[in-house]
């Protein structure tokens, strides 16, 4: 059982909301497009069932459950400190699930009862492969109902070379123009190294369960060919700014 104070999640939540705008100025509206969309896909339905995958401690799935109160909604991610930093922060609105994205039977340990309404992902499945993703991709198409949605909203290259290359200098050029947050990704891991509270759970992360980032270079285009494999049947960009993308696969 942990320890954790709610005092402690609350700060160390906090700070890992402020690093995170260093790495996508525009995420607050990128979430709140993607709440957007599974919104309407979840209209009328009684207790829809949303996933958000590599949820971190829960921002976008504490947001999709403040949007969709009557949602069951799964935090699922790989490091359990982040996990016990959200359950604690949060509390019962959200479930959480210790689950390596794309390791064989990873989806066995979120002990699905029915069909997901939506799947959610921020910033996460850019660390999959090519291969890893094309399977994973297959498995959220046979866990979603008919007419259910994959929402992913990441770091996705322009297919056109130039047009990269513009994106990119638009997304640095918006960063430039607001402030720093004064943390960063390993700084704030090696803060929070420091805080004798988190040290049991920074212990359960040395074992070997944080993701490899394999990576991909996959564009716009070949993700939505990855997506029509799978079984989607539909596939597309529903907002983008600089190179980051909202894509939508409907089953």
């Amino acid at each position: 059982m942990s320890t954790m104070t709610a005092r402690t999640a609350a700060r160390w939540v906090e700070r890992w909301e402020r690093q995170q705008q260093r790495y996508a100025v525009d995420r607050e509206e990128r979430f709140t497009v993607m709440a957007d969309v599974v919104e309407r896909v979840t209209l009328g339905r009684a207790a829809p069932l949303v996933l958000d995958l590599g949820s971190g401690p829960g921002a976008l799935a504490s947001r999709l459950a403040a949007r969709l109160p009557e949602a069951e909604v799964l935090a699922v991610d790989a490091d359990p400190l982040l996990l016990e930093l959200g359950s604690c922060h949060y509390g019962p609105a959200l479930r959480y699930v210790e689950a390596l994205i794309g390791e064989p039977g990873w989806l066995d340990a979120l002990a699905l009862r029915r069909p997901v309404d939506a799947a959610v992902s921020a910033t996460a499945l850019h660390y999959l492969g090519e291969d890893t993703l094309r399977r994973v991709y297959g498995e959220l198409a046979r866990a979603l109902r008919p007419g259910g949605v994959l929402v992913n909203g990441d770091h996705i290259r322009p297919d056109a070379d130039r047009v990269c290359e513009l994106a990119l200098h638009v997304g640095r050029s918006r960063s430039e123009r607001h402030p720093d947050t004064g943390e960063d990704w390993d700084s704030w891991w090696a803060q929070a190294a420091a805080d004798p509270e988190l040290a049991p759970l920074l212990a359960r992360r040395g074992r070997g369960r944080h993701p490899h980032c394999e990576g991909n270079d996959l564009t716009l285009s070949g993700h939505v060919a990855l997506l029509r494999e799978a079984g989607f049947a539909q596939a597309g960009s529903v907002w983008q700014f600089g190179h980051s993308h909202v894509v939508v696969a409907v089953r």
